[in-house]
């Protein structure tokens, strides 16, 4: 699979290659060019410390959009 960005302002995707749920940490993990495993261990860490990372993966589920493919 090929992933064909436009040029342009980044936008925040949720990713369909690099995905363990729906796509948020991958795509976080895009937007801001570092590993995915340290954004998993902030929701972790979030849901941990309070239970807000369960709010926020839920909400950036609903609201940011899955990227889309081009074959």
């Amino acid at each position: 699979m090929e992933i064909i960005q436009k040029e342009g302002p980044k936008r925040l995707k949720r990713s369909v290659s690099d995905k363990m749920l729906a796509g948020v940490g991958g795509g976080l993990a895009d937007y801001f060019e570092i590993d995915p495993t340290i954004i998993r261990l902030i929701f972790v860490l979030a849901v941990l410390i309070g239970g807000t990372g369960v709010l926020a993966y839920l909400i950036m589920w609903i609201i940011v959009p899955k990227e889309s493919l081009i074959f």
